[in-house]
């Protein structure tokens, strides 16, 4: 039965104010940012002509294989976020809608963002270096290592970093390459006695890690489950909470010892 022409008159009433705070909803801007699969790099190799990784008062090892450390790309730390833009988000598999302050918990401008990142990946840099030589059992006194990144910040790059240091300078320890020949991506901080902390937006870099040719994704083992959600197929997943175990795992794998990997 019909509602009364009073009762609808008030849900029309009721209704247009909601309708209208909907629309101007959609576009009053919203504290989130929106991130994307990002660049990766491999350390390995060069990075804007440069290499990644140099040594000094040691003999740098030819590599074959890849080390790609990935990223995520997010709106800028001044951009408005629309409610049409995080709803759109929501439903991606390719887009993250993240609190704003947790993609830019230091400073509101695109410069104070860019030294804090900086600085956060200088730190990361001289971390890994020290958990690379305490793994090979090197002074920093003889082995001067060089890290090089354009346009990348953030401390995420630790590991892979600390893993590429390994493999120029020792390899798989029985002269072949850590990698095994592969392409293996992944993501993780690191501290000087080699602990692998977590990072965000950890489904976004196996997209990245995916796209650019990576088989086999290093992830810190507390992400396992982030990270496999909409993992890509033919991807697959190591976790590491220690240095110790992405290098085993990498042996391992070179190795064909496939049952000896741990899995998510």
């Amino acid at each position: 039965m019909p509602a009364p022409t009073s009762t609808r008159a008030r849900l029309a009433i009721c209704a247009a104010p909601f309708v209208a705070l909907l629309a101007v909803a959609a576009f009053v801007p919203l504290p989130f940012a929106i991130a994307q699969p990002g660049t990766t790099v491999n350390v390995l190799g060069t990075d804007e002509g440069k290499p990644v990784i140099t040594l000094g008062g040691a003999e740098s090892r030819r590599t074959t294989g890849q080390l790609r450390m990935t990223t995520i790309q997010a709106t800028g730390p001044r951009v408005d976020v629309s409610l049409r833009e995080v709803i759109s988000g929501w439903f991606r598999t390719d887009r993250a809608v993240m609190p704003h302050d947790s993609v830019y918990p230091v400073g509101n401008s695109d410069k104070e963002v860019e030294a804090h990142n900086n600085a956060e990946m200088r730190k990361s840099q001289d971390a890994a270096s020290e958990a690379a030589l305490r793994y090979l059992h090197k002074s920093p006194d003889q082995v001067k290592v060089g890290l090089s990144l354009a346009d990348i910040g953030g401390p995420s790059a630790g590991l892979l970093f600390t893993l590429g240091i390994i493999d120029k300078l020792d390899g798989d320890g029985r002269g072949g390459d850590l990698t095994g020949g592969r392409t293996i991506a992944g993501t993780g901080t690191i501290e000087p006695d080699g602990t692998v902390g977590a990072v965000g937006g950890v489904p976004l870099k196996t997209l990245a890690a995916k796209r650019d040719g990576a088989t086999v994704f290093l992830v810190p083992r507390g992400e396992c489950t982030d990270a496999s959600a909409n993992l890509p197929k033919g991807l697959r997943l190591v976790p590491v909470e220690k240095l110790t175990d992405a290098v085993t795992s990498l042996k391992d794998l070179a190795s064909g010892r496939e049952d000896k990997i741990p899995t998510c």
